[in-house]
């Protein structure tokens, strides 16, 4: 299949040996991120979505604050390898983090009460979009990610840290950097058990 939408999806995969020698400069990556979210779909238009971008100094400080936040929960005889993990994802070159905007949602709801309990879901899946594209995005450009998850144990310390709104609900963390080691093979379930067509 020649699909460039399907290559692209094909290019996208986990990368966690990450280094911060980037291909493009640091305003073209910034440049990149802020387009792949703003051409994201979102419901209603409601375009939700919110991402604060982190470069240099910046990016090693978010993964000391996770470092830290874990430390103070994870058994110390248990630590090393949540050590080590964290010290991959700071060996980036950068983290796109990734929000959703409460306020926008709850306008929404206000707005059209029909559908007031399905916009925190379709919230999900707008962020959900974003973070695809975001991702595909750095892929093509021959720079590597992985998506991560450290909400809600770091909330308050990266909208206090950041000096960010309130309404802003953090879903997800993205570290980047160039590739320093190959991807490994992909492996799919039978197509049989995932898939039906009719008509």
């Amino acid at each position: 299949m020649t699909n460039p939408t399907i290559q692209s999806l094909r290019n996208r995969r986990t990368q966690y040996a990450l280094g911060k020698s980037l291909p493009l400069s640091k305003d073209e990556v910034d440049a990149l991120v802020r387009e792949a979210v703003r051409q994201a779909p979102s419901s209603f238009n409601s375009q939700s979505s919110r991402a604060v971008i982190l470069f240099g100094d910046e990016h090693v400080k978010l993964w000391t604050l996770v470092k830290d936040t874990l430390r103070a929960i994870v058994p110390a005889d248990a630590f090393a390898s949540t050590d080590a993990k964290i010290d991959s994802f700071a060996a980036g070159a950068g983290t796109v983090l990734f929000f959703e905007d409460q306020a926008t949602i709850q306008s929404l709801q206000q707005k059209f009460p029909l559908y007031a309990d399905n916009f925190p879901g379709f919230a999900e899946q707008s962020g959900g979009m974003a973070q695809l594209a975001v991702w595909n995005t750095l892929a093509d450009a021959g720079i590597g990610a992985s998506l991560q998850h450290y909400n809600p144990l770091i909330d308050a310390a990266v909208t206090s840290t950041w000096g960010l709104p309130e309404s802003w609900k953090l879903r997800a963390q993205m570290p980047f950097g160039s590739n320093e080691k190959p991807f490994g093979d992909k492996t799919f379930m039978d197509d049989a058990d995932r898939f039906r067509t009719f008509g």
